[in-house]
């Protein structure tokens, strides 16, 4: 018999998600998940996250248009962390780049990847 889906919240409520592409495996972006961002996502079909900042359901690309359509979510064994594997309309940055993950740590400064 499966295990059941028993999303473990930490004390704010949230839960860590980390969302891939779904065509190479690169790491787009890191976010979080409430309840109400959880079943949103699973309800639509495209990534949902909660606001720390503004403290709201927020519908990645809302503004931009740059969705995150989901193809799978994935838990991890404490059912504390997500990775979603997604396929991205446009960049998923902010600031326009493809990843949220597009410096490196060089010494002590950030370093644009090769």
């Amino acid at each position: 018999m499966p295990e059941p889906f028993t999303p473990k919240f930490d004390a704010a409520g949230l839960l860590t998600a980390v969302v891939i592409d779904a065509e190479d495996g690169t790491v787009l972006m890191v976010a979080h998940m409430d309840a109400e961002a959880l079943a949103a996502t699973r309800t639509t079909g495209f990534a949902h996250f909660h606001s720390r900042s503004r403290g709201k359901l927020w519908k990645k690309g809302e503004s931009s248009g740059h969705v995150l359509a989901v193809e799978e979510i994935r838990v991890d064994c404490d059912q504390d962390a997500l990775v979603l594997r997604c396929r991205p309309a446009g960049p998923t940055c902010h600031t326009g780049a493809r990843s949220c993950f597009y410096r490196r740590v060089a010494d002590a400064a950030l370093a644009p990847l090769a």
